[in-house]
């Protein structure tokens, strides 16, 4: 008799056991996540649809489970899960920018464009949005992607992409003061990825063609105050690049115009990129700085034999470089 009473008991038991040893939604997020990082899609969508079915309001899974399709490839199916959280109330940046790599994908050009327009209305200062929008415009050969990039900028200084796409869009045109800027604020920004090798060749390649014509004022965009100061001053001191257009010359031509805008525009047009290259210049790493700029990209043996040359140095910058954040304040944006 008492088997018998204990039995409903035991198995009570065993059901609280077997529910207490179900993963939670965060432990099969992580499973999951796992699983897409090794690029096994297919199971991180499994664990994932599994994880949503206990928890179908959890935007944070639904936005893992749309991206692992997007990453499978298909799109119809990610989309009818992106598509509805941009219009849920805790939508954030990235329900927007996710739904967008699925217009993209299947070449919508309209809701794509219909859905960055809202989204920007709704975050009004997402970079990662304008950048998106850009991209979108640019992939359709219309150059008023620059007017997203540059917005981007002005409102979300240290989002990185929108400086490397204005950098490389400023480089076809005329105007190489602002793919000169542009691009080095991109290599502080990034300093170690794919993207930053491509840049420190343009920026070779931006000098190079400024200087081109022998007067630096033709075919720029002097409009601006701020690019007029620049341009007056590099003029100033561009007997540094008499000779050619090369890393030695450019960290002699650069340490030149550094002294000279301090001595004339600090308080008329405060920026950050030229105070880090003050800083540099004062700690004695300024020429290491321009090496890990121009010197790969110019000649990648004779870089090698630079470093090697001057380790001390070299690993000096290199130190202080990862030690630190470059990051811009808002409101020094000369673009205009």
């Amino acid at each position: 008799m008492n088997r018998i009473l204990l039995l409903p008991f035991i198995l009570v038991l065993a059901s609280l056991a077997t529910l207490a040893q179900q993963p939670d939604a965060k432990t099969l997020q992580e499973t999951a996540r796992t699983f897409t990082r090794q690029g096994d899609y297919a199971n991180a969508i499994v664990v994932l649809s599994g994880a949503v079915q206990k928890d179908p309001q959890n935007i944070e899974l639904l936005k893992d489970l749309s991206f692992n399709y997007y990453l499978q490839r298909e799109y119809a199916k990610g989309l009818n899960i992106a598509r509805p959280l941009t219009e849920r109330p805790d939508a954030d940046v990235q329900c927007y920018q996710m739904t967008g790599l699925f217009y993209k994908a299947i070449d919508d050009p309209k809701e794509c464009e219909r859905l960055y327009r809202a989204g920007i209305k709704r975050f009004p200062r997402s970079g990662v949005l304008y950048n998106e929008y850009g991209e979108m415009l640019w992939a359709r050969q219309d150059n008023s992607a620059i007017k997203q990039w540059e917005k981007g900028i002005e409102i979300d200084p240290n989002y990185s992409s929108n400086y490397y796409n204005a950098a490389r869009y400023y480089f076809l045109t005329y105007d190489k003061v602002w793919s000169i800027i542009y691009g080095e604020i991109f290599v502080n920004l990034e300093s170690y990825s794919k993207r930053t090798a491509e840049i420190k060749d343009l920026l070779l390649e931006s000098y190079k063609k400024l200087f081109a014509e022998g007067d630096i004022l033709k075919n720029q965009n002097t409009k601006s105050p701020f690019v007029a100061a620049y341009l007056g001053i590099l003029s100033n001191v561009s007997s540094a690049i008499a000779q050619g257009v090369t890393s030695e010359s450019l960290t002699v031509l650069r340490t030149k115009f550094i002294l000279a805008w301090f001595e004339k525009y600090p308080a008329g047009f405060p920026f950050r990129l030229f105070d880090y290259q003050r800083q540099l210049l004062k700690d004695g790493l300024f020429d290491a700085y321009n090496e890990w700029i121009f010197g790969a990209a110019e000649n990648l043996p004779a870089f090698q034999t630079w470093s090697t040359a001057h380790g001390d140095d070299y690993s000096r910058f290199t130190n202080f470089q990862k030690g630190r954040i470059f990051k811009l304040p808002e409101g020094q944006y000369y673009r205009f």
